[in-house]
């Protein structure tokens, strides 16, 4: 009898396309069968995985949710004791910390499949190329050439990349999220690069921005931190191609302290079929898979087979060459059982702050205060 999975992932081509080409693929290979299906990017950020896993054999997960999903139960550890060189073999070749990022409490609980962080995106067309200092990133704001996405989490997403690229990183177990000084001086730059945007920005996640950077008569040259979609970088995938680069870098510093995201594969605790779905999430973090179908299929591989290839770069202006010293470099955020409900509520006091004007200190206390109660409501 046919094994049957089902899986779940995210609504964009490079969170779909490439989970049905590689299904498609595994069918042939061993007979078993995974049908998928996609929500949308906001509900992917927030959706309770514990709602998933009584629904799926496989899910697509990020990093954030693991402090939450120990406690809950729903997925299985894949480090298992069964398949260590496998596991061994996708550690040691994932781009950056993706690969520990999905590690908790001494339990692997995702592989890698898709590595992203916050670098810049702009046009080569009306650019020589990347913007490398972010006081020149400033002077384009100025001039309306410059475009943030603000809608919640990603205004968290740049204050957690500032930060880190600054020096003070923001804490991850507590109690404080960032000492005032420090989180003065990142809330000033923020305000400094968003002062001159259209307020149409706080409503804007990298879909929307990017989508409108790539249309010809956009007036938007440079997003300086937004998640790499390798997507826009395709030929024909929209009217204007849209290059990236390392994140633009303040007095000579290195690319470092992107707030890291990208995507996992995950098991559900309550499939049926768990030898079977763990198998597939090993062969698809697998170099050969990750540097063939999977980036073939308009994916953004997590291992670094694709991120060195040269044919997986020449089809996407180099994205994976010139993003990598980021990527390296990026900063993992707090990962504690209660977490996921301090980012939704600490980017809305940073989109809403920043929008409106607010006092840096205000927003600061309110982000220290909740980051404090993100813990209490994690026991």
């Amino acid at each position: 009898m046919m094994t049957k999975l089902k899986g779940m992932t995210w609504s964009h081509p490079r969170g779909y396309d490439p989970m049905v080409a590689c299904s498609k693929a595994w069918l042939e290979q061993t007979g078993v069968e995974i049908t998928w299906e996609k929500r949308s990017l906001q509900d992917f950020e927030s959706f309770p995985v514990e709602e998933l896993a009584a629904a799926y054999d496989l899910i697509v997960i990020d990093h954030p949710h693991v402090g939450q999903i120990t406690r809950e139960d729903c997925l299985l550890p894949l480090d298992d004791g069964k398949h260590d060189a496998e596991l061994a073999a996708i550690a040691a070749s994932t781009v950056g910390r993706s690969y520990p990022s999905y590690n908790w409490q001494g339990r692997q609980w995702a592989l890698p499949i898709d590595a992203a962080t916050q670098v810049q995106a702009y046009r080569p067309d009306r650019l020589e190329g990347p913007v490398t200092d972010l006081r020149e990133i400033a002077t384009l704001v100025e001039k309306g050439r410059v475009i943030l996405p603000m809608r919640p989490p990603h205004s968290l997403m740049t204050f957690y990349t500032l930060a880190a690229h600054l020096g003070f990183p923001c804490k991850v177990e507590g109690p404080g999220l960032i000492a005032e000084a420090d989180g003065e001086i990142v809330l000033d730059w923020m305000a400094r690069l968003v002062k001159g945007m259209d307020k149409s920005c706080y409503e804007m996640d990298p879909i929307a921005v990017l989508d409108l950077m790539s249309e010809p008569d956009c007036p938007y040259d440079v997003a300086p931190f937004i998640y790499g979609y390798v997507s826009y970088s395709f030929e024909k995938f929209r009217p204007v191609r849209i290059a990236f680069a390392d994140i633009p870098v303040i007095g000579g510093r290195p690319a470092n302290g992107s707030a890291l995201g990208g995507t996992g594969i995950a098991v559900s605790a309550k499939t049926q079929s768990p030898e079977e779905a763990k198998a597939f999430a090993r062969w698809i973090a697998s170099g050969p898979v990750q540097a063939g179908i999977y980036a073939a299929a308009n994916g953004q591989p997590g291992h670094s087979d694709a991120w060195v290839s040269e044919a997986v770069n020449a089809r996407t202006l180099n994205f994976y060459r010139n993003t990598r010293a980021t990527l390296e470099g990026a900063f993992v955020r707090p990962r504690h059982d209660g977490y996921m409900t301090f980012q939704q509520d600490a980017s809305d006091v940073l989109t809403h702050g920043l929008r409106d004007g607010e006092r840096h200190s205000v927003m600061l206390e309110k982000l220290n205060t909740l980051f404090a109660q993100s813990f209490q409501t994690g026991i």
